[in-house]
């Protein structure tokens, strides 16, 4: 148990036995009644985002998750093959648990797993990470009708709009959260 002055980032909750993350919270004292936290809570398994408001020093069940820094080693058939650096063991995380993360898993790269009673929750990948692009088209250097970006295809499979300057081959540095293109690498 914890108090919602205690609340931080990335804490889970189980509220009415299910996991919400939380992605963002703001405590409030407004001038007159009492003070608030004010949250944005993520539900674990589905993804679904609601805002949640909870009274200032309540207790809120906090959910017993263990991070681990983990390898991605392999993709086999569907499931994503992870390597605890510890133990060695190594745990399938299915699709759906993996979601959007999938586009910029390197092999042999670390992720951070999330574990709760021996199943994965979620994956957590760095904020921005290093691939090579494959394939572009030729930026020409009058073409700027589409703001001066042109889509890329990298190194795992995503596509990437890039600046019209960048080439095949080149390492750029792209943001995990978004997929949006930072720099050159």
């Amino acid at each position: 148990m914890a108090s919602t002055n205690d609340l931080k980032n990335g804490m889970v909750l189980n509220l009415e036995g299910q996991l919400w993350q939380v992605q963002e919270f703001q405590h409030v004292k407004p001038g007159k009644g009492p003070a608030f936290v004010r949250t944005t809570l993520r539900q674990i398994p589905s993804g679904k985002v609601v805002d949640k408001t909870f009274n200032a020093g309540i207790k809120v069940e906090t959910a017993n998750v263990d991070r681990r820094t983990m390898t991605y080693l392999y993709k086999e058939g569907e499931d994503f093959v992870f390597m605890d650096k510890d133990t060695y063991d190594q745990i399938p995380v299915g699709p759906g648990v993996v979601g959007d993360a999938a586009k910029f898993l390197l092999e042999n790269s670390d992720a951070t797993v999330a574990m709760h009673d021996g199943s994965v929750l979620y994956i957590e990948l760095p904020a921005a990470v290093e691939l090579v692009v494959t394939y572009t088209e030729p930026g020409l250097q009058g073409d700027r009708s589409s703001g001066g970006t042109k889509p890329a295809t990298v190194e795992t499979g995503a596509q990437v709009l890039v600046p019209l300057f960048i080439d095949n081959g080149e390492k750029i540095k792209v943001d995990t959260r978004d997929g949006k293109y930072l720099s050159r690498a």
